[in-house]
C-alpha cells in the first residue's frame, strides 16, 4: 500500500471511489472505544441516576449527530477536507482562527485517548506509562502517514471485531448488580441533566472538523441522503451503545473510573487479553483520526503563506512534528485524567459549536452547496482574505456563551440563575446563525450583478 498522495487539494473525479455505506463502519468504529465509554460515565459522576443518564445520552447524541452528519455530506460534493472549506465562510486567512482552535481539540483528544490506552497497556505489560505513550504515538503516526485508504480498511476490520466483543460485553454488563432505583425516572437534577446533554452533543460535534475528510473521496454523485444517514446512524449507534455501557459500569463497579481498561477487561475472565487488545486497538484507531485531521489543518493554515507540494517526505515531516507535540502534551498531562477530560469536553464545545453553526448556515441556507473550489485556494478569490462577518459572528458568539458556562473553572451568572444548567451550547448554536445569516445574505445579494445574475439559477438567487 502506498502513502496517500493527496492532502488538502481537490480530489478529481478519476480518483473518487467507494460508497456511502463505507461511512457506517468508519463512524461506528470511531465510537467503539473506552474514551466514549468514559464520556458515558460523566452523567453518573455529575449526579444523575441511570435512567436520566441514558435519556441525556440519547437526546444529546441524536441532536449532535445531525450537525456531524450534515458536515459529512459536504465531502463528496466539494472533494476537499472539512476545515479548508471554512475558507468559504471566514476567508482564506480568516479561516486560520477556527483552524488554530481546532488544532487544540485534536491534540486534547489525542492526549485523552492515549492516556487511557497507556493505562490499559500498563495493566498487561511491565512497561513504564511514559514509554507506553511514546509507543502509541509511533503506531498512530505510521497509520496516519499512509492515510485515507488504510484508515478506512482499519476501521472496517475494527468495527467487525468490536461488534462481536462488545455484544458479549453488553450481555455481561447487564448481568451485573445495579440498584433498581437507578432505572426509575425520579429525582432529576436539572442542571446535571443539561450538562449531560451538552456532553453528548459536544461528543458528536467533536467529529465535525474532520468528518468530511473521510467522505471526500466518494464520487460527487453520491446521494446526500445516503451520506447523511450512514454517517448519522454509525455515530449515534456506536456512541449511545458505548456511553450507556459506561454509565452502567460506573454504577455497577465501585471505582470503575480509577482503571477503566483494567476493570473492563476483568469482566472477560480468562479471555481478558482479547478485551485488552481491543481496547488498545480502539484507542489507536481513533487517535489516527486526530493525527490525520491535525495534519490537514496544519497544511491548511500554512498554505496561504507558503506554497508547497505535499510530497510523502513533507507529509512525514508534518506528521512527525504533530505526533511529537501531541505525545509531549500527553506525557505532561498524565496526572488527573478525569478532571482534564471533563474540562476539555466543555472547553472544546464553546469554540466548536459557533463554527459548526456558521459553516452549516453558509452551506445549506445561503450557498446551497454551490462553491468555487478554485477560489477556496486563492487569496484574491471571491471569498477574500478575511470575511469580517463570519469572524465577528464567531468571536461575539464565543463571548456570549460565557454567562451560560458551568464548568469547574468558571460558572457564569446565567448558569447560576438556572441552578447550574449549562446552556452555552444552545447560545453558541443559534446566535452565530443569526449574526452570520442576515448580513451575509445581503452581501451575497450585492455581489450578484449583471451577467453573473443570469448565469445563476434565478430561483436559487431569489431564495437568497
Amino acid at each position: 500500500m502506498k502513502v496517500e498522495t493527496r492532502s488538502i487539494e481537490y480530489i478529481p473525479a478519476n480518483e473518487r471511489h467507494g460508497k456511502a455505506k463505507d461511512l457506517f463502519p468508519i463512524w461506528f468504529g470511531a465510537n467503539m472505544n473506552i474514551t466514549t465509554l468514559v464520556s458515558g460515565s460523566l452523567p453518573i459522576m455529575l449526579g444523575l441516576n441511570l435512567f436520566w443518564s441514558v435519556v441525556a445520552i440519547v437526546i444529546g447524541s441524536l441532536i449532535g449527530a445531525i450537525f456531524m452528519a450534515s458536515h459529512s455530506v459536504q465531502g463528496p460534493k466539494l472533494g476537499i477536507p472539512q476545515m479548508i472549506q471554512s475558507r468559504a465562510q471566514f476567508g482564506v486567512i480568516g479561516a486560520i482562527i477556527p483552524l488554530f482552535l481546532v488544532m487544540f481539540i485534536y491534540l486534547g483528544f489525542f492526549a485523552s485517548n492515549t492516556l487511557l490506552a497507556a493505562q490499559t497497556i500498563g495493566d498487561i505489560l511491565p512497561i513504564n506509562q511514559t514509554w507506553n505513550i511514546v509507543i502509541i504515538g509511533a503506531i498512530c503516526f505510521v497509520v496516519a502517514l499512509y492515510g485515507y485508504d488504510l484508515i478506512h480498511k482499519v476501521q472496517k476490520w475494527f468495527s467487525a471485531a468490536s461488534l462481536l466483543i462488545f455484544l458479549i460485553m453488553t450481555y455481561i454488563v447487564f448481568q451485573l448488580p445495579v440498584p433498581q432505583e437507578q432505572w426509575l425516572p425520579t429525582n432529576i437534577d436539572v442542571s446535571a441533566f443539561f450538562l449531560s446533554v451538552s456532553i453528548a452533543v459536544t461528543w458528536q460535534l467533536s467529529y465535525a472538523p474532520y468528518v468530511a475528510d473521510y467522505s471526500r473521496y466518494l464520487p460527487e454523485d453520491t446521494p446526500p441522503a445516503k451520506t447523511f444517514w450512514y454517517s448519522y446512524s454509525g455515530t449515534v449507534i456506536g456512541a449511545v451503545w458505548m456511553m450507556v455501557l459506561g454509565a452502567v459500569l460506573t454504577i455497577a463497579i465501585p471505582n470503575f473510573m480509577d482503571n477503566t481498561g483494567g476493570n473492563l477487561a476483568s469482566l472477560y475472565g480468562s479471555f481478558a487479553i482479547l478485551m485488552y487488545v481491543l481496547i488498545v486497538f480502539g484507542q489507536l484507531a481513533i487517535n489516527v483520526f486526530n493525527l490525520y485531521g491535525a495534519f490537514m489543518s496544519s497544511v491548511t493554515t500554512i498554505e496561504p503563506f507558503i506554497k508547497f507540494k505535499v510530497t510523502p517526505k513533507v507529509r512525514m515531516g508534518f506528521l512527525l512534528g504533530i505526533t511529537f507535540l501531541a505525545t509531549i502534551l500527553c506525557i505532561v498531562g498524565q496526572g488527573n485524567f478525569l478532571e482534564f477530560f471533563l474540562n476539555f469536553i466543555f472547553f472544546m464545545s464553546y469554540f466548536l459549536i459557533p463554527w459548526t453553526s456558521i459553516n452549516l448556515v453558509d452551506y445549506y441556507l445561503l450557498r446551497r452547496g454551490e462553491y468555487s473550489v478554485k477560489d477556496i485556494f486563492d487569496l484574491n478569490g471571491q471569498y477574500g482574505k478575511v470575511n469580517w462577518i463570519a469572524s465577528f459572528a464567531f468571536v461575539v458568539s464565543i463571548i456570549a456563551e460565557i454567562p451560560f458556562i458551568n464548568a469547574s473553572f468558571y460558572v457564569g451568572p446565567v448558569a447560576k440563575a438556572l441552578n447550574g444548567a449549562d446552556l452555552a451550547w444552545a447560545a453558541g448554536l443559534f446566535l452565530p446563525a443569526i449574526l452570520y445569516y442576515f448580513p451575509m445574505k445581503r452581501k451575497i445579494r450585492n455581489t450578484i450583478t449583471g451577467s453573473e445574475y443570469h448565469q445563476l439559477d434565478v430561483k436559487k438567487v431569489e431564495k437568497l
